[in-house]
């Protein structure tokens, strides 16, 4: 049977197009699979506060040199050069986030001293573009640290004169902006093999009970924060409901074990387990800080049960 000459070639083209359209779409899949599953991202974190233009001018340079940026402002109220109140954020921060997201912190006591600026990254491989002053302490604690490289190539910061009060701008923000966009972070500069460490206590557990700190208050609400572990706490002995005694900076305070605020009357005490699996202290509707007069850094203790 012969088929006419036109059937032969409009078949030839709907295989054609056919053929096209699968190698298009085997392209768009593996285009999908190939990129990221979001967004370049920097986190920001510094003690600059917001009635000036510190921040704007930091985000300023980075979203000029990779203007597809995220950035997601983790805070720029840390109180003013608290070193531990910034790796205080980071530590309970870190975990929310992907790999491959960069941390840029700017919470410099040292600025133009001889401290570091350095890039560190976890083996959870997030980067951390930061002051090697103590920052790193928690995070490196519990993630563990791959590497560290020293900021020191030039080309990675900007202006033609570096600054000696605000490497926030000018070698923190742009080095950030060059790794959240794909840029080989080792050409920063040396490999550097320590970081250096806050002095920070471990709480202590022993016989008698558990000797811990109240190392922050939390934001504006006035509730203690504490180094002292749930699980520690638990091995007290106490259950949800019950009455202890704990002494906080010298002071003996009576409150109750309970899961939430509204669990004890308005203005009254309480101890509770906060959402970063920590022992702190509240007052209903009030600031515990402020009815107590407590100021942190302070010593707490609380005794086993039936001590």
């Amino acid at each position: 049977m012969n088929v006419p000459s036109s059937s032969v070639q409009r078949s030839t083209r709907t295989i054609s197009l056919w053929f096209a359209l699968l190698l298009l779409l085997g392209s768009i899949l593996s285009a999908q699979q190939s990129s990221p599953k979001y967004p370049p991202t920097v986190v920001f974190m510094t003690d600059f506060g917001v009635v000036d233009d510190s921040v704007a001018l930091c985000k300023g340079v980075m979203y000029g040199i990779t203007p597809n940026l995220r950035i997601v402002d983790l805070t720029h109220q840390v109180t003013p050069f608290s070193i531990q109140d910034g790796a205080r954020f980071l530590f309970g921060t870190t975990p929310y986030f992907p790999a491959g997201a960069v941390f840029v912190v700017v919470i410099d006591p040292g600025v133009g001293s001889a401290r570091k600026p350095v890039v560190v990254k976890s083996k959870r491989g997030q980067f951390f573009v930061l002051p090697d002053n103590g920052l790193m302490t928690m995070v490196g604690d519990r993630d563990g640290i791959e590497s560290i490289r020293e900021i020191a190539n030039q080309e990675w910061m900007i202006g033609a004169k570096i600054s000696s009060t605000f490497h926030g701008r000018d070698i923190f923000s742009p080095v950030g902006a060059r790794i959240a966009r794909g840029d080989d972070w080792t050409q920063i500069g040396p490999e550097t093999k320590s970081l250096v460490r806050l002095d920070l206590q471990p709480a202590r557990l022993d016989d008698k009970g558990l000797a811990g700190q109240v190392i922050a208050t939390d934001g504006p609400f006035g509730n203690l924060v504490t180094n002292i572990d749930a699980e520690d706490f638990l091995k007290l002995g106490y259950q949800r409901g019950e009455k202890l005694k704990v002494t906080i900076a010298s002071r003996e305070i009576e409150l109750p074990f309970v899961k939430t605020f509204s669990d004890v009357p308005l203005k009254q005490p309480l101890l509770f387990i906060d959402s970063r699996g920590r022992v702190s202290f509240a007052v209903n509707q009030a600031s515990f800080a402020a009815t107590y007069d407590i100021h942190p850094p302070q010593p707490v203790f609380i005794p086993r049960k039936g001590h």
